[in-house]
């Protein structure tokens, strides 16, 4: 097994200004499945890297979202296109939990260094005024009592889903809040993402005996717990009494999730070079099959994400069936089964590629779900069109689709805005996947697509377990390329300007062709040109924006290239001219890759019409 040890002094080696705070986790969780409520202990020993005093802390108590009149559920009954999953016939389904239906946390007690801290639960986060105020480069421990209800399956965490899955337990503990160079981020859990402090979990967790458990981290007593965990050709003694502690332990992770059902079956498979693969799931007819094949195409997945981003640290990964569509955790996913293969593969290679953008570099998905959300699609876009037959010219048409729809709606909200503030789901949906999705695409078209794919290697290198910021990204990317790159972050992520250029005018002069190209919308762009000739010739001329002050290589290398001066993006036009007269020009084309998100493509072709 391997333990990951990531201590904060190595940050500091990398980068003197770079700090992160630090947690560990001991827990130990009795859950009754007859009335699906639970009692826990919590040991949490806490390192303050920062270089600021502490006097309070703040946890997340997630469950309490699913309370009739919670955050949740009052942006829920307001939100013009509320999550189907959970707005039912014009009602939002938490408004009508009863209580014995909602979910709940609750902290019974809780001391610091064994002295009493002074605490209020307000709706999903626990605001709590320290004993003592913990220094630079202190550690303190906080020991806790809590107790806790499983709401009915509605969103992410549950019991008893569609499925009939038993239990689905994440974002189930108090957990500590991030504080960071940001300060604190305790935001409410109302809809959307979250984000968490690095550390290492022991989490013992007693349950009736007939459930079978996956989820977060190495199980320590396989041979205790059987049920597919024991070694390979040994049997496991039988235990007394009605129930089993299963002891995990999860090393540098920032989330603990687990799920459990009686019905569970329980595969494995080693990926060469690579984790053990689990896989539990109902054991439901209908569904063995697709399961069964999914896992040799999970392998494939865990190798192509780890040849393409990076390697995959930890030495196991679980696919389980449960939740309510497909969310990803550390070391683990959880998603809906009763589905097509495609979609068994496609759900899980999303929340797989998760591993890397969440799990290990983890950017703030509150601020910056983009980089989580739109990265994610991104890769699994790939993997997808390679693996699975699709074979797309653009494997990411769907998103530049999307975007566009959102683009030219006038409902778009700039990739800035925090994650519940988006004032449509819809709007909120696109940004972060799509557009997050282009970001990477179209960088590729900026810098080159074999820079591209090194830049993102780069970046995973440079900022797994650091949560990187989106000036992170784009620094990769810039030392991967020599391109500056600051204009492209700005306006991307931080405004709604659109791009959009076109062929403005054709003309002939002195036996030759003159081309004018103008700039229509306010986001700046370096133009790919295709020229296209009677003679069935083709050419490619090239407009690096000033601003970015480099070039990128040939993306057509079997054409001959141009590269013409700069483009200085104030210049709302730009002329060229061809060698040839315009008799002989058949087509002029703008970005034949199609990776450039131009919201009207068709001012951008020239075509000689036919005599």
């Amino acid at each position: 097994m391997a333990i990951i040890s990531m201590s904060t002094t190595l940050w500091a080696q990398n980068n003197t200004n770079y700090w992160q705070q630090h947690v560990d986790y001991t827990m130990k969780v009795d859950m009754d499945v007859k009335n699906y409520q639970y009692k826990g202990t919590q040991t949490l020993v806490y390192t303050n890297n920062s270089p600021d005093v502490l006097d309070r802390v703040y946890y997340h108590l997630f469950f309490n979202a699913f309370q009739p009149g919670s955050e949740m559920d009052i942006r829920l009954q307001n939100i013009e296109d509320p999550d189907g999953r959970m707005f039912v016939d014009g009602k939002s389904r938490i408004a009508s939990l009863s209580p014995e239906e909602i979910g709940y946390l609750r902290v019974t007690s809780l001391t610091q260094d064994g002295a009493p801290t002074s605490y209020v639960e307000e709706g999903t986060v626990l605001v709590v005024k320290l004993a003592n105020p913990i220094q630079p480069g202190a550690k303190t421990t906080f020991e806790m009592a809590f107790n806790g209800q499983v709401p009915v399956q509605i969103r992410r965490s549950g019991r008893n889903s569609s499925e009939g899955v038993a239990l689905s337990m994440s974002q189930w503990y108090p957990k500590l809040a991030e504080y960071d160079f940001e300060g604190w981020h305790a935001d409410p859990y109302i809809a959307r993402e979250f984000h968490g402090v690095w550390g290492d979990f022991d989490v013992s967790l007693t349950i009736d005996k007939n459930y079978v458990v996956g989820g977060t981290g190495y199980l320590q007593n396989p041979q205790e717990i059987g049920h597919g965990y024991e070694a390979p050709g040994t049997k496991v003694k039988k235990q007394k009494g009605k129930t089993l502690t299963w002891h995990f332990k999860a090393p540098m992770v920032h989330d603990f999730m687990w799920a459990a059902d009686p019905e569970y079956l329980h595969d494995t498979l080693q990926v060469k070079d690579g984790p053990m693969l689990h896989f539990l799931y109902k054991n439901n007819t209908d569904i063995l099959e697709n399961w069964k094949k999914l896992q040799p195409k999970t392998a494939e997945m865990m190798e192509f994400f780890s040849k393409n981003i990076g390697k995959y640290p930890y030495d196991q990964y679980s696919v389980i069936q449960g939740g309510d569509g497909g969310m990803e955790y550390a070391m683990s996913t959880l998603i809906t089964g009763e589905r097509s293969f495609g979609s068994l593969v496609g759900v899980t290679a999303h929340e797989m590629a998760h591993s890397w953008f969440q799990h290990i570099l983890a950017s703030n998905e509150s601020k910056h779900e983009w980089m989580d959300e739109g990265f994610t699609s991104f890769i699994s876009a790939l993997y997808m069109n390679e693996y699975m037959g699709e074979k797309k010219d653009n494997p990411f048409e769907g998103a530049y689709k999307g975007y566009y729809r959102l683009a030219t709606s006038g409902k778009e909200q700039p990739q800035t805005t925090h994650s519940d503030r988006y004032a449509l789901n819809f709007a909120y949906g696109v940004t972060a996947y799509s557009k997050g999705e282009i970001f990477l695409a179209q960088l590729g078209y900026v810098i080159g697509q074999e820079k591209l794919m090194e830049a993102l290697r780069k970046y995973y290198e440079d900022f797994k377990f650091k949560h990187p910021t989106p000036n992170d990204i784009k620094r990769s990317a810039e030392k991967v390329s020599g391109i500056e790159l600051d204009w492209y972050l700005t306006d991307w992520t931080q405004t709604t300007n659109t791009i959009d250029y076109g062929v403005k005018a054709v003309s002939e002069m002195d036996g030759k062709t003159k081309v004018t190209l103008e700039r229509i919308g306010l986001m700046p762009m370096p133009q790919d040109i295709l020229v296209v000739y009677e003679d069935g010739t083709q050419e490619t001329f090239y407009t690096p924006l000033r601003m970015m002050r480099g070039e990128k290589e040939n993306p057509y290398p079997s054409l001959n290239r141009t590269v013409l001066p700069d483009w200085p993006w104030a210049y709302p036009t730009y002329d060229f001219t061809l060698d040839k007269p315009v008799g002989e020009v058949r087509a002029i084309v703008l970005d034949p890759s199609q990776l450039m998100a131009d919201i009207n493509r068709e001012n951008n072709v020239f075509q000689k019409e036919a005599e």
